[in-house]
């Protein structure tokens, strides 16, 4: 498997960089302050590969409570909220949006 910081980044649209806290696994999203949030709306969003590369390699190297930084894309709707930008990240801000049989 190769490091994040080794893979060809392909930027669409406006993306920014995402993990999961150690102590908690709860979704975390880097911001433009260089620290971590658990609000999408703080997010540092990034528009290009440069960019995006460069918030990825200093959220690696800062190793402050966070695993797995990676790159995904947000929706930027016209009221200026950010929203995920795909079913995944929906799905890890929101939680599950079905409900889950219960063993009986």
């Amino acid at each position: 498997m190769t490091s994040p910081l080794e893979q060809k980044i392909k930027i669409t649209g406006p993306s920014m960089v995402t993990a999961n806290r150690t102590r908690d696994g709860v979704v975390i999203y880097r911001t433009a302050a260089r620290d971590w949030s658990t609000d999408l709306s703080d997010a540092a969003i990034v528009r290009t590969a440069d960019e995006a590369r460069a918030l990825l390699v200093e959220s690696v190297a800062d190793d402050v409570g966070a695993v797995g930084p990676y790159i995904a894309p947000v929706e930027i709707r016209e009221n200026g909220k950010i929203k995920p930008g795909n079913l995944r990240e929906h799905i890890r801000s929101q939680g599950v949006t079905i409900d889950l049989p219960v063993p009986a």
